[in-house]
């Protein structure tokens, strides 16, 4: 008889999240879910179900101008589903029809949320999928009332719940291609309630369903949150609110120049928030200074929360490198914040995680220079960051790559979603224990 496989929680996401993309390109290619009543080429399907998979937003197309509704809707499937977790969503409905969840489905739930327990995860579950509908349906109310003068009640309907679902989901697809093919919400970056909305949006799927379940146990009791939550709500509104400062200070005469103050200040927060994996444009990028967009770069880099709806490094990640650069400086042998010290587990799945992050990106940056040799080193660099963080901000390089190009845009949107490192470790099965041990010696570094 034949061994049965047993597949690891990471090869199993690793493996779903595959096959949806695969189904989604498939049905993105069709004629059904085109405009144009005419199949699409493969690879363009394809690219268009990752990026709404993995919750990027880069496309190939103008979402609006080129998908009918039915198409439309295939890609808001596909953001919810990669949003929240394929196995998060399939537990939600489980759990909704009374089945039982097993150890192994929780042990499934735990990697696809981000969770280290698994006490008490089914009632985070449940809040995730209550806050989702909640969140999600207000944001879409919101948006539909403001579009309803110009497109009536059922277009305008359509339009907030898909802006509303994206915008959670940190997606940063969009159908305002109805006003201007390709403008994102340029067209809209007057209306503050848009904007507000949309923001709000972005930081609640960002922060990540952990720090929600934190936040419904302990209300606003900051100091009984765990490290973790207390890291994230503190540093996420840190970076919004000194990323807007100096978006303020580069763009007020540039890019803001035509704004009043309020959409000066409203534009400068959202230009703060949105690389947060979100990738929805209030202006064109491409008119900034070039100092902003290595602002956006790096913030791109940095990315949401763990076991969030955004991508990126991550938050926490980012804190245990700076700690540990600190703790070097100063000569220290812990990493400590808010009066907790971190385990040595989490420093090194940090620096690895970064290491990872930052080779592959390297190397997918070199690889699309050669492939594009006549592609300014800031347009790849800008792209590449974009597709790794699963942002979707662009400098409209996209539509106008090679076959091999959005290949390897397509790689790192998927390694972006699941983790570089998560998936060396889905390839490794087992875990490697070496039969030698060698004797230690110091090097210089």
């Amino acid at each position: 008889m034949k061994k049965k496989i047993a597949l690891t929680p990471i090869q199993i996401l690793a493996i779903g999240f595959g096959l949806i993309i695969l189904v989604g390109g498939i049905l993105l290619s069709l004629p059904i879910c085109n405009n144009n009543g005419k199949c699409t080429p493969f690879i363009n399907g394809l690219f268009t179900a990752t990026s709404s998979t993995c919750v990027t937003g880069l496309s190939v197309y103008d979402i609006y101008s080129q998908y009918n509704l039915f198409g439309q809707f295939i890609i808001l499937v596909l953001i919810q589903v990669g949003g929240l977790g394929f196995i998060a969503v399939a537990m939600i409905f489980s759990s909704l029809l009374g089945s039982k969840i097993t150890l192994r489905q929780k042990t499934l739930i735990a990697e696809s949320i981000g969770a280290t327990k698994y006490n008490g995860l089914i009632l985070t579950i449940k809040r995730m999928f209550c806050g989702t509908v909640l969140i999600e349906g207000i944001g879409a109310i919101i948006i539909a009332s403001r579009l309803m003068s110009d497109l009536g009640f059922k277009q305008a309907t359509w339009f907030g719940i898909f802006h509303s679902v994206s915008a959670f989901c940190n997606a940063g697809f969009d159908l305002f291609g109805k006003f201007a093919p390709g403008s994102s919400i340029i067209t809209k970056n007057n209306d503050l309630y848009i904007e507000f909305t949309v923001m709000f949006l972005i930081v609640s799927g960002g922060i990540g369903f952990i720090v929600w379940n934190d936040m419904a146990k302990y209300k606003f009791n900051f100091k009984k949150y765990p490290l973790h939550s207390k890291i994230m709500l503190t540093f996420t509104a840190a970076l919004i609110l000194v990323g807007a400062i100096f978006f303020y200070m580069l763009e007020h005469n540039n890019a803001f120049s035509e704004m009043t103050l309020s959409e000066k200040i409203t534009n400068s927060l959202f230009a703060s928030v949105t690389p947060r994996t979100a990738g929805f444009a209030s202006v064109d990028y491409s008119n900034m200074s070039a100092a902003s967009r290595g602002l956006t770069m790096i913030l791109m880099l940095i990315g949401a929360g763990p076991g969030s709806t955004g991508g990126g490094m991550k938050v926490t990640t980012i804190i245990v490198v700076i700690l540990g650069i600190q703790a070097s400086v100063l000569n220290y042998n812990d990493y400590s914040i808010f009066r907790r010290r971190i385990p040595d587990s989490v420093k090194v799945r940090a620096f690895s995680n970064a290491g990872a992050y930052m080779s592959l990106l390297f190397l997918t940056i070199f690889l699309l220079l050669i492939l594009n040799p006549s592609v300014s080193f800031e347009a790849i660099m800008y792209e590449a960051i974009s597709a790794l963080g699963t942002v979707g901000l662009t400098l409209g390089l996209t539509p106008g790559l090679s076959v091999t190009s959005k290949i390897l845009l397509i790689s790192l949107m998927y390694l972006g979603r699941l983790g570089s490192l998560s998936i060396a470790m889905a390839v490794a099965r087992k875990k490697f224990i070496p039969k030698i041990s060698y004797p230690e010696e110091n090097i210089t570094v």
